[in-house]
């Protein structure tokens, strides 16, 4: 509860607004763009505080050290070995389907750096979890961050791909020449 106030207060002291309007699901998957700097993930947090929120949030496995394991976990965390790109999805809706509620955040541009070839791997996870894909902006031309509308796959990954993508159309990464949908 602590976190939210303090977040809002952050909030308004950098000049950023929140969108409300928040998903009611128990169960989805929302992806985050534009990505293109390590502060994403600051304003990525603080308007999960303002939510209520706890996505989780694949991280790769080198990242979980002795010492900042503990810390990733306790943000949402989960070690992802990613040499071993076989079995991550079915992975992924097996912790779907093992809890009752379960959001995972993911940035599809899979890299802070300029990428048109957005990974696909959250579109197969909702496919085979059978949850809807959730739209999470953070959007540095509006300095607006927020979670709304959403999209059910339709199985044409190619078509639905050009979609997910047109959304974002309009947005602004921190590094906006590294934001890339073309």
């Amino acid at each position: 509860m602590i976190a939210r106030y303090v977040a809002k207060f952050i909030f308004w002291l950098i000049g950023w607004k929140f969108d409300p309007r928040i998903p009611t699901e128990k169960k989805y998957i929302i992806i985050i763009a534009p990505h293109t700097s390590n502060w994403d993930f600051l304003i990525g947090k603080l308007t999960n505080w303002i939510c209520g929120v706890s996505p989780k949030v694949l991280v790769k496995k080198e990242a979980f050290t002795f010492l900042t394991g503990p810390f990733i976990r306790m943000w949402g965390g989960i070690p992802i070995d990613r040499n071993n790109t076989v079995n991550i999805v079915d992975q992924v809706v097996q912790y779907f389907n093992d809890n009752e509620e379960f959001i995972l955040g993911i940035t599809p541009e899979g890299t802070r750096k300029r990428n048109p070839n957005w990974k696909t791997g959250f579109y197969r996870i909702a496919v085979k979890a059978k949850v809807p894909i959730f739209y999470g902006y953070i959007d540095f031309k509006t300095k607006t961050a927020g979670m709304h509308d959403h999209f059910d796959p339709t199985g044409d990954m190619e078509a639905d791909m050009k979609k997910i993508k047109a959304y974002f159309k309009d947005m602004e990464g921190y590094h906006k020449e590294d934001f890339a949908i073309e």
